[in-house]
């Protein structure tokens, strides 16, 4: 055990088998550097095909059920990300769609395959716009059918997940596809399967890193669409933190250019 500066004890870097915050990112840091390891590939295609939408005046449509929610909230409305950018989530059912508060409950939604057209349409998605959606499954019904009607709207779709848990499960969805079956673009998280990394004593494994992994994901495409915007002389709509003077103003006067079409102006 390596000690720390108050002469506590913590796991090191070597305690393969430890549960701690150090082992937690001895785990993490070989699945980052796994993960920034797409730059040259499918983060450059994918950012030319978000670049490209943008110039076409496209929205990016960020959807993630579950957890990888997270994923679509750090796409779109963020500070220092993309204007043109819409968060789709499976409560707009509710919120946008008419539907039953109990629709909410039991957390069964995010497999039923059922709803995903009619979220498609709440999403008010116009033919230039393109899709990111994320699931470290890839398996779950809305999921498989969202991404079954964004390509038959004809729409670009950049998928992100885990590919050795896909690879490792059945599809949930009737067709027995999966997300990857749809995607322009599949951009591995490069969580392991179940998700979670560091052995629990008791039996099983805890502390995820999808979450992690797709927010550097967002992050890396969102620097690859702006460097290429502004290299090309371009100025692109960017937020800034609403938490700053003058932020708000700056927002809203780029928002209104999408009015109904982002979520932040519906």
């Amino acid at each position: 055990m390596a000690s720390t500066a108050d002469g506590s004890n913590q796991a090191g870097h070597g305690d393969g088998g430890a549960l701690s915050a150090q082992a937690y990112v001895h785990a993490l840091t070989p699945i980052m550097t796994a993960v920034t390891g797409q730059i040259d590939g499918p983060i450059q295609q994918a950012a030319e095909l978000m670049t490209a939408s943008l110039r076409a005046n496209g929205v990016i449509q960020a959807f993630g059920s579950g957890h990888s929610e997270a994923l679509a909230m750090e796409i779109a409305g963020r500070a220092g990300g993309l204007i043109a950018t819409n968060r789709i989530a499976l409560r707009d059912l509710v919120l946008l769609g008419g539907e039953s508060t109990e629709l909410l409950r039991g957390g069964e939604l995010e497999r039923d395959p059922s709803y995903s057209r009619k979220l498609y349409e709440l999403s008010a998605a116009r033919p230039g716009d393109l899709f990111v959606i994320a699931s470290n499954s890839g398996v779950n019904g809305s999921i498989v059918e969202l991404a079954s009607v964004v390509k038959e709207k004809g729409h670009p779709l950049i998928a992100i997940t885990s590919l050795q848990h896909t690879s490792g499960v059945d599809s949930r969805h009737p067709s027995g596809k999966k997300l990857i079956d749809f995607a322009d673009v599949v951009l591995d998280n490069h969580a392991p399967y179940g998700d979670s990394v560091l052995d629990l004593p008791t039996g099983g494994k805890v502390c995820a890193v999808s979450s992690i992994t797709a927010a550097l994901i967002a992050q890396m495409l969102v620097a690859e669409v702006l460097r290429r915007l502004t290299e090309a002389g371009e100025k692109p709509p960017v937020y800034l933190s609403a938490n700053i003077p003058g932020g708000d103003d700056h927002n809203h006067a780029l928002e209104a250019q999408y009015a109904g079409r982002i979520r932040r102006t519906a």
